[in-house]
Order: structure tokens, then C-alpha cells, then sequence
């Protein structure tokens, strides 16, 4: 039946018949998720941009859309949005990456597939996933576009007022 305690030692007895003593559980373990061909796969967004990417092992090209990501992304800003999660993991050189993108603009592509990228160096290499997490290239940036509202010119803005 249930055991009445008078003293707080009776509690600590109390704890230790019933619930586990031990410390909380571990961090959960991230595992490679990789497909047949060895590419590991992830879905980059960004505003209205949806990025697929797939990283390999090879010599650092990277495609978009089946175009180098200079000739894609020609502002050299985007260009450096897309190099950051492999320079913040020192892996510049090391993987090949394939993605094709769609959707909204070219910065909110550019930052689709740099969100990409960083999922997918998580899935290949778990271990590189506390320095991505620190530099924040695996949280979605949430920020879209606000809804035209009724009775007004865009979203917030009014139509121009006239006292006559």
C-alpha cells in the first residue's frame, strides 16, 4: 500500500524504490542517413524557396540547378551565404553538392540551399552538428512575407487620405 514518511530521509528512501535515481536521459545519438549511392539527402526553405540537396564525397563542386553556383547565384553575397556552412565545418573541398531549387527569389534561394547544405553535412557527418548549431545555419529562418490585409493598399500601408 502507500508508505507514509515523517522525514525528509524517508523521502529520499521513498524516490529510490520507485523512479530511477540516475541523472536525465543522454543527448539523443544522431546517426548518417545516407541513400543507396552513398549522398546524404536534405530540404532546405527559406521565405517561399524549397532547396533539395544531396551531398557526396568529391572534390567541392556545386551545382544548382544543373549550373555552377557562380553563374546561378552571380551576386558574390549570395555566393559567400552558400560557402558558410562548409567554411564554418572546414569542409570547402571535400563534398560534391547537387541542388535544385525553386520558389521565390534568388535570396531567399540562397538561403533555401545554404539551409540545405547544413542539414545535409548533419546527415553525413552527425558530429559537425554542434558547430552548425552554434553558427545557426540549422534553424529555418521563420520570416515570410505579411498578408495584404482588406481596406488596405499592402499590408499595412492605407490608401491616401483626402479631407475633401
Amino acid at each position: 500500500m502507500v508508505q507514509e514518511s515523517k522525514t525528509l530521509g524517508d523521502l529520499g528512501e521513498l524516490k529510490g524504490s520507485g523512479a530511477k535515481t540516475s541523472a536525465p536521459a543522454d543527448a539523443p545519438v544522431h546517426v548518417q542517413k545516407l541513400d543507396k549511392l552513398g549522398r546524404a539527402y536534405a530540404t532546405g526553405k527559406r521565405k517561399d524557396a524549397v532547396a533539395r540537396v544531396w551531398i557526396k564525397p568529391g572534390k567541392g563542386l556545386i551545382q544548382v540547378n544543373a549550373k555552377d553556383y557562380k553563374t546561378y547565384f552571380a551576386r558574390p553575397v549570395l555566393q559567400m551565404l552558400l560557402q558558410q556552412p562548409l567554411s564554418a565545418a572546414n569542409r570547402a573541398t571535400q563534398y560534391d553538392i547537387n541542388v535544385t531549387v525553386m520558389g521565390g527569389g534568388l535570396s531567399g534561394q540562397a538561403g533555401a540551399v545554404r539551409h540545405g547544405i547544413s542539414k545535409a553535412l548533419t546527415y553525413f557527418e552527425p558530429e559537425l552538428r554542434g558547430v552548425l548549431k552554434k553558427g545557426g545555419f540549422l534553424t529555418r529562418d521563420s520570416r515570410t512575407v505579411e498578408r495584404k490585409k482588406y481596406g488596405r493598399v499592402k499590408a499595412r500601408r492605407s490608401f491616401q487620405f483626402s479631407k475633401r
